[in-house]
């Protein structure tokens, strides 16, 4: 069974690897790792992940919609990164009006490009952010920038694996890897990678054993999984490539980020 830590803990576990690349988050991502390793929570881990100002609204979204009064309730956190049926219980019409306060100013007429989006389907999981909002999905036809933009929206989604081996600090598993044939985004046949769970020995996941289900995020261990929560992550990861291989694959979204 996966940890049962507290949310902002969990939060911390997901959100470090991003963070300690430079992409969101505070500037100190070691003492967020520290507090993702202590595994405990106080107000200190809660005023730094407030500071994720991208996925900070999607968190609020799903507490008030499923009737939750913390976006850091460990029910919430896990939804967003893994994905639950709570997911549904947020009403499309929540969503687009999350998606215009937050993006309507910036993008101007690109604007429909979230709208379509949101109006086939789309849910507040990390994987709607991934392919539907930030500006990689755009770049995937442009030339020179598809190799690497296919590489971050692989990294930045949240992956699931099956562990193969566990050597120290890093952990061999089996995972399916985003492909894209000029046309649609696709997860790929398994391959063998090898991640990361620790540094000299300190890491934030107990632990692992070889056929343990793990969820990843860039190139850290986040979590161990159930079978059931593997689904979870599954089924929401296709519903939104669903979305975009479906017409809302658009360079549009870049505005986003000003690229």
């Amino acid at each position: 069974m996966p940890d049962a830590v507290p949310g902002p803990v969990l939060f911390a576990r997901y959100a470090f690897a991003p963070n300690s690349h430079g992409y969101c988050g505070p500037h100190d991502y070691n003492a967020f790792f520290e507090y993702g390793v202590a595994g405990f929570d106080d107000r200190g881990l809660r005023a730094m992940s407030k500071q994720f100002e991208g996925a900070w609204p999607y968190l609020e979204l799903i507490a008030e919609a499923t009737g939750l009064d913390d976006p850091l309730d460990r029910r919430v956190v896990e939804a967003y990164w893994v994905g639950s049926p709570r997911l549904d219980q947020v009403a499309t019409r929540a969503v687009g009006k999350s998606m215009e306060e937050r993006f309507r100013a910036k993008t101007g007429a690109q604007f429909s490009t979230l709208a379509e989006s949101v109006l086939a389907g789309s849910v507040p999981h990390h994987s709607f952010a991934v392919f539907c909002v930030y500006p990689w999905t755009g770049l995937l036809g442009d030339g020179r920038k598809t190799d690497h933009a296919l590489t971050v929206l692989d990294r930045c989604r949240i992956r699931w694996g099956q562990v193969l081996a566990v050597q120290g600090d890093q952990v061999v598993v089996e995972s399916s890897p985003l492909t894209w044939d000029g046309r649609r985004l696709e997860i790929g046949p398994p391959e063998t990678e090898t991640v990361v769970r620790s540094v000299d020995g300190v890491g934030m996941v107990a632990e692992l054993e070889i056929g343990d289900w793990v969820s990843l995020h860039w190139e850290w261990v986040c979590d161990r999984l159930t079978e059931r929560q593997v689904g979870y992550l599954r089924s929401f990861t296709m519903r939104h490539l669903r979305v975009v291989n479906e017409g809302n694959l658009h360079a549009g979204p870049a505005v986003l980020l000003g690229t």
